[in-house]
């Protein structure tokens, strides 16, 4: 256990010195590819996590706070993702590929008091990487080439606290803090023109927001099956994103096209947004059985917003997104056969995206699968692990030009949980 525990470590201190956000071109809009609430354990079950309560103590529920009754021991994950991307458009029937791998998510979190529990975690929010360039010739023989560059990455650290009001019913906040900058870049250059016109967006973030959670549990103990209802809401952006936008012409003086020369500013502004992440809300209901399964349903919403994109005011509409999924556990104390102490979890999701490009709305859905591999020494009671994940899926469309992605993620990560951090009763 130890030795796996120092492994993960190295592995964290590689990932974070090699960190690559893929994207896709729609990352190009607003503040990029949203990947927020990136856990194994979520997104293995298709989203679901608002009516999520674990039967087992090691795993804490950051995304509804609320959802931490049975938590008990101090919990270290580190997880990690490999992103795979595949593009195709019917313009000029383009086909591309994109890969990365980055540490997606970083948490610890313990129990407080038999009532109340405490987590702190780090993901990345939402990413840009993307550097497209489209020629074409003109009629008078000139080449004209357009260049779209996007580049940063967007992070939140979060502090979490779950209050246990009765065996049935219990509350959680969450704070949120969101830091880092994006930039955008629009490039136009002629072949018998010495200087580019550049368009310029840095969005610099430094942002607070909030959420809240309830949920309700009802446990039949002679069946030990379950009725789950849980809720979520996000607001109170506490402070502004600011935008600083230069329109501009000039030339590169180096060979790597990074050194601007002879820059002469056209236009220059800057403008502040209040609700670049605006009101979130999250429903859910689910059911199980006792240490065997569980299923549960969930509606997500998001309002629309506005971000400032090259000059101008990009709006984004309002999206909704419907997951199901859960787990199930053969049998834990078979101690014959390792894969019946396996959880398997499984799930499903469509969402209606936030952007809508040549009439077009640039929605998803996708299918999850993933397990929790229990360490040899593991019981019920602490269940730390081995964390496997699969998502695959598809976003966007081919037409009117536009480009459809097709996505498969892999996520691997370890759970430690024991009961660290406590005072000794007896000698």
């Amino acid at each position: 256990m130890k030795k796996i525990f120092v492994l993960s470590l190295i592995s964290v201190g590689y990932f974070l010195n090699a960190q690559n956000l893929s994207n896709s071109p729609y990352a190009t809009y607003g503040i990029g590819d949203v990947k927020y609430d990136n856990t194994i354990e979520t997104t293995s079950m298709g989203g679901i996590s608002t009516a999520f309560i674990s039967d087992f103590t090691s795993n804490f529920n950051f995304a509804n706070p609320a959802n931490n009754a049975n938590f008990e021991l101090t919990s270290i994950k580190l997880e990690a993702t490999n992103e795979n991307n595949y593009f195709k458009t019917n313009y000029n029937n383009t086909k591309s590929t994109k890969h990365s791998t980055y540490l997606s998510n970083i948490s610890i979190a313990f129990p407080l008091s038999p009532k109340l529990k405490m987590g702190f975690s780090y993901q990345p929010y939402s990413s840009k990487s993307y550097d497209i360039i489209h020629r074409d010739t003109l009629s008078s023989g000139n080449i004209r080439a357009n260049r779209f560059k996007g580049s940063g990455t967007l992070n939140t650290v979060q502090m979490a606290l779950g209050y246990k009001v009765n065996d049935k019913l219990a509350v959680g906040a969450r704070a949120n803090y969101y830091f880092g900058n994006l930039y955008d870049l629009n490039e136009l250059a002629y072949s018998n023109a010495e200087l580019i016109n550049g368009y310029e967006t840095k969005n610099s973030i430094h942002n607070f927001n909030f959420t809240l959670g309830a949920s309700y549990q009802n446990l039949n103990t002679s069946t030990d099956r379950k009725l789950t209802i849980g809720a979520t809401t996000t607001f109170g952006n506490t402070s502004n994103m600011t935008s600083d936008y230069v329109n501009s012409t000039y030339f590169y003086s180096d060979a790597a096209a990074t050194v601007k020369s002879n820059e002469s500013i056209i236009e220059q502004k800057s403008t502040n947004s209040k609700n670049l992440l605006p009101l979130q809300a999250s429903v859910g209901v689910g059911y199980g059985e006792e240490n065997k399964w569980f299923l549960s349903l969930q509606g997500d919403y998001k309002k629309g917003a506005s971000i400032g994109y090259f000059g101008s005011t990009l709006d984004l509409q309002d999206s909704y997104r419907i997951s199901a999924g859960g787990w199930y556990l053969p049998n834990f104390n078979n101690f014959r056969s390792y894969f019946s102490r396996v959880v398997y979890r499984y799930g499903a999701f469509y969402e209606k995206g936030s952007l809508q490009i040549a009439g077009q709305n640039i929605n998803k859905f996708g299918v999850s699968a993933g397990v929790l591999l229990p360490f040899k020494n593991s019981s019920i009671t602490r269940m730390s692990g081995l964390e496997l994940g699969l998502e695959i899926g598809k976003r966007g469309t081919t037409k009117n030009n536009l480009i459809n992605q097709n996505f498969v993620n892999l996520r691997v990560g370890f759970n430690f949980a024991d009961k660290w951090f406590r005072k000794t009763l007896y000698n």
